[in-house]
């Protein structure tokens, strides 16, 4: 099993400008990849490998044109261009997939009205050139070379020189001390940079355990907690989610802390467009320090805002999983179309349902907990838990379902957690059957 873990980096003023400077050789070798590759398909050759873009970026390293790659651990590039294949064969398989789109009707009217035409990178999907207006900075690190304490990261080739004083410079602090593992198998260590701090992300594979030799006793461990019934979870936008056994998980937003997070960048918006329009130099714009220092505390509030929501959702599926119930199940929500009601997709954003079923599925495959995942079409709220009678009306006002067949009143939502739950026990008996 390989655990994802991320963790904020706390770099000195040195080691910041070297982590700037693997970002910029990291997108600089991708984005000369990604030139190459349409270049062949312009002119009507056959696309590049992975192998012989890498050996020719390798002649360029060498050949002095480019002398401050020398300074550039050669993992950062060679990774790079193979994440540019990869997006390649991304965008090919998904060329396959009934129901592509080659262009998105946006992009052609747009493209209509000013007299461009469409070109092979605006197909859906084409890898894009990565932008240093846009802060993409990120890179790989080699995960046979990178160590871990418990306090700091050493990455390769930070310091130029081997010197001991100079070697201090490869060790990076971390923000949360024990957080990692130092005797563990790390599987793709990824840097990036948000915008305010610096983060590591590395896959830990943790050791294998030995076999137990022979001859020797070993204590029995003891048996674990009874599983309890499985639940049914209903999520929505009222309430974060709703368990079958009448618990409700609230929704974050409606809280007075987002609503003033939330005041407080409608202003820093507004303000910031002011200060565009204010610096306005023909067509260009002109970014003055002030303006700097309002789209920071812009970034900021963003951030702050995202943490509370995916700490929110943490809590509420480690309290669910905490029960340890037999089951989960949940329905399969087409997020994507309920986002294109321009009513609620704000309030669906902010919700974030698909993170919410992403960590239920891995958190119970930790625990070793099924996960049912109901039907698109399952009428889990119009379906009445005492008769089964399926109302085809209901409307998504009514919060309220009233059974016109048996008289049964209950909360719809309620209901749909009743129903999942079934659903997910008539399931489980016809895989065990």
């Amino acid at each position: 099993m390989i655990r994802s873990i991320r963790i904020r980096l706390l770099p000195n003023n040195k080691q910041r400008t070297k982590l700037f400077q693997f970002a910029g050789a990291s997108r600089f070798a991708y984005n000369w990849a990604l030139d190459k590759q349409m270049e062949n398909f312009r002119e009507g050759r056959k696309l590049q490998s992975n192998y012989d873009l890498r050996k020719e970026f390798t002649v360029l390293r060498n050949s002095g044109e480019k002398p401050w790659l020398l300074d550039i651990s050669n993992n950062v590039t060679k990774q790079a261009i193979k994440d540019l294949c990869i997006a390649y064969k991304n965008f090919f398989r998904k060329q396959k997939q009934a129901g592509y789109v080659r262009y998105l009707p946006k992009k052609i009217g747009h493209y209509a009205r000013i007299g461009r035409k469409l070109t092979v990178y605006d197909m859906n999907g084409h890898p894009k050139f990565r932008s240093r207006k846009n802060g993409d900075f990120r890179f790989y690190q080699d995960n046979v070379k990178i160590q871990f304490t418990d306090t700091h990261v050493k990455l390769e080739n930070m310091a130029g020189s081997k010197k001991k004083n100079r070697q201090r410079l490869n060790w990076i602090k971390l923000a949360e001390k024990g957080r990692i593992p130092t005797k563990a198998k790390y599987t793709s260590p990824r840097i990036t940079f948000d915008g305010e701090s610096w983060w590591l992300s590395v896959g830990v594979r943790p050791s294998r355990k030995l076999k137990p030799m022979r001859g020797l006793k070993f204590i029995r461990k003891q048996p674990g907690q009874p599983r309890t019934e499985g639940v049914g979870v209903d999520l929505g936008i009222k309430d974060l989610a709703i368990v079958s056994d009448a618990t409700k998980v609230r929704n974050i937003n409606k809280t007075h802390a987002i609503r003033k997070l939330k005041k407080r960048r409608r202003r820093l918006q507004r303000q910031v467009s002011r200060k565009y329009q204010m610096n306005k130099k023909g067509e260009s714009y002109c970014k003055t320090g002030n303006l700097i220092k309002s789209e920071k505390r812009l970034l900021r509030i963003n951030h702050r805002l995202a943490n509370i929501r995916a700490n929110h959702v943490h809590q509420a599926t480690a309290a669910i999983i905490g029960r340890k119930p037999s089951f989960i199940c949940l329905e399969d929500l087409n997020v994507q179309g309920m986002m294109k009601n321009k009513q609620l997709s704000e309030k669906v954003q902010e919700q974030n349902l698909y993170e919410f079923r992403r960590q239920i599925e891995y958190k119970a495959h930790w625990a070793k907990i099924a996960v049912v995942i109901a039907d698109r079409w399952y009428p889990s709220s119009k379906t009445c838990i005492e008769c089964g009678y399926v109302k085809k009306d209901l409307k998504l006002s009514d919060r309220t379902y009233v059974c016109p067949h048996c008289g049964n009143v209950i909360d719809r939502d309620f209901q749909a957690a009743l129903n999942l739950k079934r659903y997910g026990e008539a399931e489980l008996s016809k895989s065990a059957s």
